[in-house]
């Protein structure tokens, strides 16, 4: 099994070197993130509920608020270091 850090080698070098390791890797996670969003949600399009008419399945829906709240998590956290090193 490749490891996430040779599979997305050349984005994590790119944001790594633009923000620092820690922040790098954040962002990198984040574009993955944005990414899945946009995956689930549109596979939401096609498996409708059939209890809420124009909804997504609920497991879609799920999926969806979870991979929302972990990039609201990421986001803040990026954020915080930021500001951290802005401070010092």
């Amino acid at each position: 099994m490749t490891s996430v850090f040779n599979k997305h080698h050349d984005a994590l070098e790119h944001h790594e070197t633009m923000m620092g390791p820690a922040r790098g890797r954040l962002a990198v996670a984040l574009d993955l993130l944005t990414d899945s969003l946009a995956l689930v949600g549109q596979h939401g399009v096609y498996c409708r509920s059939d209890r809420f008419p124009g909804k997504p399945k609920m497991d879609i829906a799920l999926v969806l608020e979870q991979l929302d709240d972990a990039k609201q998590l990421v986001q803040s956290a990026m954020e915080t270091l930021k500001k951290a090193k802005t401070e010092k």
